[in-house]
């Protein structure tokens, strides 16, 4: 089909978020946001229970088994803890004892707990701003397994970080979260599917990467060589219809960049993202229409997806 987007999409509209996919998606947030908190919540409690043997807020010194804690109440965060030498690092949390939890008197320990919580809890924030991302990725990924498993292909799979290709289980539930690339054969050849890697030609970093490549040549060598490559796309997760036109913005610049850089040769492009607005659909379908990219869908619509996946299986 030489417009293979009319396989799962009539117009515009059918590209946009609906209320009950945006409803789904702020939940599927919600739960992963509680999830990733889980181990702070249980470090807090154990710091708790450490922390109560201390009489008074000195006595905590002398707890080695907290000190980690301790100075990350103190606010000293783990890249500035390693330019730190120990005498440094008492100071930090003589400093914490000092002007914060002796004036809380008896409350000490749990003056403590909530000024672990508060800097924790930063850096769990600046996590979470990465993991409507990673969400995308898993349910991309998720997709491309299924469509591959069902339609009897076989493939491999690398794994992050240790980059090791290996054999799928149809049992290994959750291998989407460790997933860094896919490589499977296509009628056309080998194949390998790349996730935020940096195409040199183009200088920037591409979401999803096809080549035309064993397993074995995918790598910066690979990524340099324009005969390679087959396919590149702009994923992305953001459910917030608030940052919608955000994400249509970096991927349409992404999406011009490749466009001249690839310019003369043949390679597809594609969109797919979570939170599609109104004005946003409108432009995408243009897009379509006048084959400035080749295919688009929306991640939250699961035929879409499927069909998007398989029409990258095929390419």
């Amino acid at each position: 089909m030489s417009k293979p987007y009319l396989k799962h999409l009539k117009s515009a509209v059918d590209l946009r978020t609906t209320y009950e996919a945006k409803r789904a998606g702020f939940v599927s947030l919600a739960l992963e946001k509680n999830e990733q908190a889980t181990p702070l919540i249980e470090q807090a409690r154990t710091l708790q229970a450490a922390a109560s043997r201390a009489k008074k807020p000195k006595d905590l010194l002398s707890l080695k088994e907290i000190r980690k804690g301790l100075l990350v109440a103190a606010g000293v965060s783990d890249k500035a803890e390693n330019y730190l030498h120990d005498d440094d690092k008492i100071k930090a949390i003589s400093g914490l004892i000092e002007k914060f939890l002796e004036p809380a008197g008896e409350k000490f320990v749990e003056e403590l707990v909530f000024r672990f919580l508060l800097t924790r809890g930063d850096s769990l924030g600046g996590a979470m701003r990465n993991i409507a991302g990673k969400l995308a990725e898993r349910r991309f990924t998720r997709s491309m397994l299924s469509c591959l498993s069902l339609a009897g292909i076989a493939y491999k799979l690398r794994l992050r970080p240790s980059g090791e290709w290996i054999e799928p289980h149809e049992d290994e539930a959750g291998i989407e979260k460790f997933v860094g690339a896919l490589s499977w054969d296509s009628n056309r050849g080998p194949r390998v599917l790349l996730y935020n890697r940096t195409v040199k030609l183009v200088g920037k970093n591409i979401d999803l990467v096809l080549l035309q490549a064993a397993p074995a040549v995918s790598d910066n060598s690979g990524l340099s060589d324009p005969a390679l490559f087959v396919a590149l796309g702009e994923l992305k997760g953001g459910i917030d219809p608030a940052g919608a036109d955000e994400h249509w913005k970096t991927a349409r610049s992404a999406l011009d960049r490749i466009h001249k850089a690839f310019t003369g040769l043949s390679v597809c492009t594609f969109f797919i993202g979570a939170a599609i607005e109104e004005s946003m659909s409108d432009e995408i379908w243009a897009w379509l229409e006048n084959d400035i990219i080749n295919n688009a869908a929306n991640l939250t619509n699961d035929q879409q997806l499927e069909a998007i996946s398989n029409w990258i299986i095929a390419l």
